[in-house]
């Protein structure tokens, strides 16, 4: 089994076999959260003009996401897990988009299995990973605005990684690392009241879903669903 780790939107687009794409802080936070309180799918976009378009035709109940890490006029929710954290999506059919993480879903046209990836899913990823028999996982951290490298989502892509090859990693660390660096910094700064620090806490939480976010395509779209992978 070859493992391969990439970055942005070029490891999006070249990425094979079994992929992960991983956003962090927090497009694939909030869609684990969101799964988690009920929600029936996720359709992952490019544009919030199609977002807004598959609510409108009855597609989508729930338009989801940001636009510089806002939420865009229309949207009924933005790209905070804090946000969704109390919410009963019971049965509802969200539509996602986001600046890093949606756009890497969109680009991994060559993914044989495609996952949404962040560390609140990595073990259950892991797994579904292993399981997909591919022989070659492809990483891909999505950075910030699919342009910059950030620590959250390469130190996700190598905690992946230390479990993908049999080893128990160490999630304490991760943390740890992650919270020393300048892009946790964002969530403690007043000017950017719409980075929830109650975000970071989940964001954090490693393994607090036992699910993957299997991503399929249907209909032109990829269509995310919660994975249950057993131990």
């Amino acid at each position: 089994m070859e493992i391969w780790i990439g970055s942005l939107l070029d490891g999006a687009a070249q990425a094979t076999g079994a992929v992960a794409i991983i956003d962090v802080f927090r497009a694939f936070t909030t869609a684990a959260v969101v799964l988690a309180n009920g929600a029936s799918q996720i359709t992952m976009v490019g544009t919030v003009e199609e977002a807004l378009a598959l609510r409108e035709s009855g597609l989508a109940d729930i338009c989801m996401g940001e636009v510089g890490g806002r939420a865009p006029a229309g949207f009924d929710f933005g790209n905070s897990p804090f946000e969704v954290s109390n919410v009963d999506f019971g049965g509802k059919s969200i539509v996602q988009r986001t600046s890093a993480g949606t756009q890497g879903i969109v680009a991994a046209r060559h993914a044989e299995r495609l996952y949404a990836t962040s560390l609140v899913t990595a073990s259950a990823t892991a797994r579904a990973l292993l399981s997909s028999g591919s022989g070659r996982i492809s990483l891909v951290a999505m950075g910030n605005n699919a342009m910059v490298r950030t620590d959250e989502d390469e130190l996700c892509a190598l905690h992946l990684r230390n479990l993908l090859e049999g080893r128990r990693g160490d999630a304490h660390a991760v943390r740890q690392v992650i919270l020393a660096g300048g892009d946790a910094l964002r969530f403690h700064d007043p000017s950017r009241p719409h980075l929830d620090r109650r975000d970071l806490d989940i964001a954090l939480d490693v393994d607090r879903y036992d699910f993957a976010i299997r991503t399929v395509l249907e209909g032109g779209r990829p269509v995310a669903r919660a994975e249950i992978m057993k131990l």
